[in-house]
Parts: C-alpha cells; sequence; structure tokens
C-alpha cells in the first residue's frame, strides 16, 4: 500500500480524477431493470464515521466533478433511514441498531443505486428522520456523465452496488475525541465494522482524516 500526504484541494483533485476516469455501467445494478436512452451513472460510495466528515469531502467531490462538466447528483445515507419504529426498536442510543437497523439498504438501491445504473431518475431523498415521514422529493435525471455520490457511514460490506468506494478512516482514538458526546453511543459500532468489515481492505482509496486539514491517501 501506498500512503501519500496531500492537502485537502491535491486529495479531492485525485479523487475526481480517478472517478472522471471510470466507464459507465452496463446494467450493473443486477436488477433486470430496462435500460432507459440515457447512459448509467457512474455510483460513488463516501463511506466514512460522522465524526470522519464523509460529507465534507463529498461537498468537495461534487465541486471538482461540475467543474469537469460531469452532472452530479449528491445523496445522503442520512435520508435513507428506516422509520423510527424500526430504527429505535431496541432504544435510543443501542449501537448494534445503529449498526444493524438504521440504514435502509434496500431503499438506497431500489431507489438510488439501480436506476441510476440503467440511466433511469433517482430518489435523492426518501426519510425525514426529523418528522419521521416520507419525504415527497421528485426524481432527478442525471443525464450523459452523471455521477452519484452517496455518503455515510457504515455504507460498505452490505453489497451496495458502486463503481468506487472511498473510505474515510480515523484513529480509534481520534474518532472518540471528535465524535460529540451525545453521539458517543455509536462508537462501539464503529469498532464492530472495523472487525467484521474491514472497510479499509475493501476499497482503493482510503482518506486518513485524523488531522483533517492534513490529510493522507492511502492506495493500493
Amino acid at each position: 500500500m501506498s500512503i501519500a500526504p496531500l492537502t485537502p484541494d491535491a486529495l479531492l483533485d485525485r479523487l475526481a480524477e480517478a472517478v472522471h476516469a471510470l466507464p459507465v455501467p452496463d446494467d450493473a445494478s443486477g436488477d433486470g431493470a430496462q435500460r432507459s436512452s440515457t447512459p448509467g451513472a457512474v455510483r460513488v460510495l463516501l463511506d466514512g464515521a460522522a465524526a470522519a466528515r464523509p460529507d465534507r469531502w463529498a461537498d468537495g467531490l461534487v465541486d471538482r466533478l461540475q467543474r469537469l462538466s460531469r452532472p452530479v447528483l449528491r445523496v445522503s445515507a442520512w435520508d435513507f433511514l428506516r422509520p423510527a419504529s424500526v430504527r429505535l426498536e431496541r432504544g435510543r442510543t443501542d449501537p448494534d441498531a445503529f449498526y444493524d437497523d438504521w440504514l435502509d439498504a434496500g431503499a438506497l438501491v431500489r431507489e438510488v443505486l439501480a436506476p441510476a445504473a440503467v440511466g433511469k431518475p433517482v430518489l435523492p431523498r426518501l426519510w425525514d428522520v426529523t418528522t419521521d415521514r416520507a419525504v415527497r422529493a421528485e426524481r432527478v435525471p442525471l443525464g450523459p456523465g452523471g455521477v452519484v455520490i452517496v455518503d455515510g457511514p457504515l455504507l460498505l460490506g452490505r453489497g451496495l452496488p458502486a463503481e468506487l468506494e472511498v473510505h474515510v478512516a480515523m484513529s480509534a482514538a481520534a474518532l472518540a475525541r471528535r465524535t460529540p458526546d451525545d453521539e458517543a453511543w455509536t462508537l462501539p459500532a464503529y469498532d464492530r465494522y472495523d472487525e467484521e468489515v474491514a472497510p479499509q481492505d475493501l476499497v482503493p482509496f482510503v482518506v486518513l482524516a485524523d488531522h483533517p486539514d492534513r490529510p493522507a491517501l492511502k492506495t493500493p
């Protein structure tokens, strides 16, 4: 493995170049959906604990891809959580529930990743956790050369289809230090994730983000 210390801007440039070079999927959704007349979109998973700020890196990646004239849609996994009746059945601060029950991975595939692969419009948001109601969002067409970026925690090891996966990693000490006190109950879920999924071993790009202003990029 190679580890290259980079500025945040340089790191984002590297990621954008990698995404820009990817071919569009060839009905990689695997659901048998009929392809539309629009080419499929490249799908990127940007995985990381909330304290690692995968949303920050997703925003920067969107900006750079748009400069490359790529239509980009950013989707947050936090908008694809299950209803509170399912998500919180074992309590509001159960780390195993957070790991197993919060993300509606099936909906994320059905509404975003599968249609994107065949050039169909995708649903940018599904569930509002504040109101605990479905969001009445319109489907968004991406157009030729489109890219969908999904950011959020605990995305890997679930079989989510994507052309590129990126993991934003922090050491256990840095993660504990940067996680707000009222979210510290999630830390055992991330420990379990590292042990059972080993996300750093699954992806071609790992952003080492213990020091967000002085990151490094780990590649094969």
